[in-house]
């Protein structure tokens, strides 16, 4: 993915150049060298992918957005082999790769699918209110004029921690009856006019609602989960696993897989002794943030967060997805197909 990230900025970001977020970042913990292979699982506009061929590496580059992969065919043919683009979801990189010597993904929407009005990401411009990455299955207009507004409720009070999730869940269920939402603008408007807006606001009401819808179409927690438990299961020893995120629940599941994986299980002095279970990452440094003079060039930038750490020796755990703490939400296909 590129430059489109932010919390303020998922819904109503303007156009801006692909420009690849923490990049110096992203390079120096994931050290790319002459005859490495390095999996880029969110090719996006393919930022960190030409840095990474840049600095003599190879890169199977993965994105399920068939426009992505289209937009680079050109790269891949100039790349003298080097490049191998794959669409699949992120979380499936292990089956198309052997041991790699590093995994990065930059988790979130991208700037080009937010620029383009068709795709219904934003609401700067009208569009389709579609928000699909694969550009398949239940859009977003499916969930909001087919849920039950205490399932929107939770969607929009986790996903996009709207603190009025009841109130515009409530509105969407009573105003859909009339009309149904199908484009961005009138889903927005339709937030904007019940909840309000003072004219200090600088977030749009609507913003954390298309977040939330965005995040939940496209399962990002739970493919971001499973991608780190595919990223184990593809790193050989001393392979980098680097992350870039845009708000705290990406940040939290990745925080929370690393310490799981880098530590092994406490146990009670009072128990009997339990197997030692080897630790499969050691972490490499805390949480990295952007410079002022990066966020000053993108602004949408400014949320972004860098976790790495380094794959050790021993064998890929069970994958334990109680460790990430996720909630219950309904499942999509209850949206049906429109």
């Amino acid at each position: 993915m590129t430059a489109g990230h932010g919390d303020d900025h998922l819904a109503v970001g303007g156009p801006a150049r692909h420009i690849p977020v923490l990049l110096a970042e992203v390079l120096k913990a994931l050290h790319p060298q002459p005859g490495d292979v390095v999996v880029d699982g969110t090719f996006g506009a393919g930022g960190y992918t030409r840095a990474i061929l840049a600095a003599g590496a190879s890169v199977v580059a993965i994105d399920r957005d068939p426009d992505a992969i289209a937009a680079g065919r050109e790269l891949e043919a100039q790349s003298s082999g080097k490049l191998r683009l794959v669409q699949a979801p992120f979380s499936s990189l292990d089956e198309h790769v052997e041991l790699v010597d590093g995994v990065v993904l930059d988790i979130g929407v991208s700037s080009m699918q937010l620029d383009q009005a068709q795709r219904g990401f934003s609401f700067r411009a009208d569009g389709p209110l579609d928000m699909r990455m694969a550009q398949a299955g239940a859009s977003a207009a499916d969930v909001v004029n087919r849920f039950k507004s205490g399932d929107l409720a939770r969607i929009f009070g986790f996903l996009g921690e709207e603190r009025h999730a009841g109130r515009i869940a409530r509105m969407i269920e009573s105003r859909r009856e009339r009309r149904p939402f199908e484009r961005t603008l009138d889903l927005a408007d339709a937030i904007e006019t019940h909840i309000g807006r003072a004219p200090k606001d600088k977030i749009h009401p609507a913003t954390r609602v298309f977040q939330a819808l965005r995040i939940y179409v496209n399962d990002e927690l739970g493919e971001l989960a499973r991608a780190l438990f595919a990223a184990e299961r593809a790193l050989k020893p001393g392979g980098r696993l680097v992350v870039v995120t845009f708000h705290s629940l990406e940040d939290r599941i990745v925080k929370r897989f690393i310490t799981d994986r880098s530590s092994s299980p406490s146990r009670s002095r009072y128990m009997p002794e339990l197997e030692t279970i080897a630790t499969t990452f050691d972490k490499a440094g805390g949480a990295v943030g952007p410079s002022d003079a990066e966020t000053a060039i993108n602004p949408r930038s400014r949320s972004a967060k860098l976790r790495a750490a380094v794959r050790t020796t021993a064998a890929p755990r069970a994958e334990d997805y109680s460790i990430f703490g996720l909630p219950k939400l309904p499942d999509v296909s209850q949206s049906g197909e429109r």
